[in-house]
C-alpha cells in the first residue's frame, strides 16, 4: 500500500511554503491537483528558487493528475489504483490546504 500526503501550498506568498512541503512534492510519484498547469508552474518556480539549497529538486518531476469536480470519476480510481500499487501520492489544491482551508 502506498502513501498519501496532504500538502499545503501558499495562498499568496510563495515563500510561505514549508521546506517539508517542497521536499514532499519532489519525492512523490504522483501529484493530484486541481489544475495541472498551475501546479506545474509552482514546481518550476520552487525548482528555480530552491534547487541550490534543497537537495533533490532536480529529479524527474512527479506525474500531475488533475483531480477536481469535473474529473473525479476518472481521477479517484486512478489515485486509489496508484496507492494500491505502492506509489506515493501528494494531494494539493491551487492554494491552501486541501480538504481543510482551500480558498
Amino acid at each position: 500500500m502506498g502513501t498519501l500526503y496532504i500538502v499545503a501550498t501558499p495562498i499568496g506568498n510563495l515563500e510561505d511554503i514549508t521546506i517539508r512541503a517542497i521536499k514532499t512534492l519532489f519525492s512523490v510519484d504522483i501529484i493530484a491537483c486541481e489544475d495541472t498547469r498551475r501546479t506545474g508552474l509552482l514546481l518550476q518556480e520552487l525548482t528555480k528558487r530552491y534547487q541550490t539549497v534543497i537537495p533533490g529538486l532536480t529529479r524527474n518531476p512527479a506525474a500531475l493528475v488533475r483531480l477536481d469536480e469535473h474529473t473525479e470519476q476518472q481521477g479517484v480510481p486512478q489515485i486509489i489504483g496508484a496507492l494500491t500499487q505502492g506509489q506515493v501520492v501528494a494531494l494539493v489544491s491551487d492554494a491552501g490546504t486541501p480538504l481543510i482551508s482551500d480558498p
